[in-house]
């Protein structure tokens, strides 16, 4: 025997499943409908950008104020564009030294800690959030690079007293030149020197061994300057003194030379008038040189020795014979 069933009970059945079905999709849209609606609103202050990322696109939103988006499409990335800093060489905490950043060396070798803060900001959102992983480090790297370079082209004087405005400048130059070329979308307000000093007290000794180091370099310069400026004066006298007296042998010889030469050509001369006569006075001048202290003896014959004296052929008696000589051939 089969069961009837009561058409009015399926009836009841059948709105219930209506109202169960109907009380659930509502339970979902209930929830959903918020959330949804939440997550597709993004609100940007005054003092931020929002980068918002469409299918790998990104755009900036400058405005601020209440936004809308694509839930599930649309990322939403916020910016801090408000000026922002950080130190190097300490710690804005408690203002404990870091010397592993600030301790620094000079052009001449000398130790210094110098403290700086650094004041940066957002210049384009988009490259800040997809350029690099981490932005803030990458500038933090440079600085320091770009902080040791400049102080390594100062002396002491010129960082811990004078040129604190133009190695400041410098060094923002540098940073700004740098990120161009990384090119992170951040930019640098300001590079400041907050402090500046001798090192600690153990480098303290270092330091002072470098000073007496180039204080003794300097007194073996000036040692050596000193020895060559007494010496040099010296020298180039004894060679001014060589040199005269090389010229004035020169003139001695050359105007002995010339007189020879004009001797020679006037004897020559008188040697073509009369040889034999010639030859003769050359003989006699030349033995009176020779033998200034000797009288020659000429023998004529056996029977008869004349002793003639040097002198009568060149002095007096070469005068008085040649004069005798002469009366006999008038």
């Amino acid at each position: 025997m089969m069961e009837t069933i009561d058409p009015r009970k399926n009836e009841v059945w059948q709105k219930v499943k209506r109202i169960m079905k109907r009380s659930g999709i509502g339970l979902v849209l209930v929830i959903a409908v918020p959330v949804i609606g939440f997550s597709s609103l993004y609100n940007v202050q005054e003092q931020e950008q929002a980068v918002v990322t469409t299918m790998g696109k990104a755009r900036s939103v400058t405005q601020s104020g209440l936004h809308f988006k694509v839930p599930f499409i649309q990322n939403v990335k916020k910016v801090n564009t408000t000026i922002q800093g950080f130190a190097i060489g300490y710690d804005p905490g408690d203002n404990e030294s870091k010397e592993e950043d600030s301790l620094m060396i000079t052009k001449d070798y000398n130790f210094v800690n110098v403290d700086f803060f650094v004041e940066y900001k957002v210049a384009d959102p988009v490259k800040s959030v997809y350029a690099s992983e981490d932005p803030l480090k990458v500038l933090q790297s440079i600085t320091k690079s770009c902080i040791r370079t400049v102080i390594g082209s100062y002396d002491v004087d010129s960082v811990l007293t004078m040129g604190k405005n133009e190695i400041q400048t410098k060094i923002k130059q540098m940073i700004m030149e740098k990120l161009e070329g990384h090119d992170i979308g951040l930019t640098v307000v300001n590079v400041t020197i907050q402090d500046s000093e001798p090192p600690t007290q153990e480098v303290m000794e270092a330091f002072k061994a470098v000073e007496t180091a180039k204080q003794g370099k300097e007194t073996a310069i000036n040692n050596a300057n000193k020895y060559r400026n007494e010496k040099l004066p010296e020298a180039t006298a004894q060679t001014d003194k060589i040199l005269q007296e090389a010229e004035s042998e020169k003139a001695k010889r050359v105007n002995k030379a010339n007189s020879e030469v004009a001797k020679f050509n006037a004897m020559y001369i008188e040697f073509q008038k009369n040889p034999e006569v010639t030859r003769k006075r050359m003989f006699y001048e030349t033995m009176e040189k020779v033998l200034p202290d000797m009288k020659v003896i000429i023998d004529g014959t056996d029977k008869t020795s004349t002793i003639l004296p040097l002198d009568s052929f060149t002095g007096d008696g070469a005068a008085k014979d040649a004069g005798g000589e002469k009366e006999k051939a008038e």
